[in-house]
């Protein structure tokens, strides 16, 4: 046997934050909110995604943020995506220590650690 890809990444939100995770995953990131399966809808938390990743934010009643252990996602523009989140009071504290990529790590609305990274001169899938 063997692993043939990634299928999703789950994270923790508190309770309640569905409206500041669909701002954030959805409205800053640009990720589409897509639609649990209706088996799991009453759990709460939000589902996004967009046919190459897919992230699902699960409530957690004792919430801890993650802090280190972190989804990264392959942006195309890291330079624009960086002024967006800056401006909606998301800091993106840049990381040189890959070579030929361009990386930065934020914190969600939760406190979670999201890295963004570019490789090159833009978004390039790796085989």
């Amino acid at each position: 046997m063997e692993i043939v890809g990634l299928d999703h990444v789950q994270i923790a939100m508190p309770p309640g934050g569905e409206a500041a995770a669909r701002q954030f995953y959805g409205d800053l990131l640009g990720l589409p909110e897509i639609t649990k399966p209706a088996a799991l809808q009453g759990r709460g938390g939000c589902w996004f995604g967009n046919g190459r990743v897919q992230l699902h934010l699960g409530i957690e009643a004792n919430f801890v943020p993650a802090t280190k252990a972190h989804p990264a996602f392959l942006v195309r523009d890291l330079a624009g995506l960086s002024a967006t989140l800056a401006a909606a009071g998301f800091p993106l504290k840049l990381d040189e220590s890959v070579p030929g990529r361009q990386r930065g790590h934020l914190f969600d609305p939760f406190g979670n650690r999201i890295e963004l990274m570019q490789n090159g001169d833009g978004f390039q899938q790796r085989e």
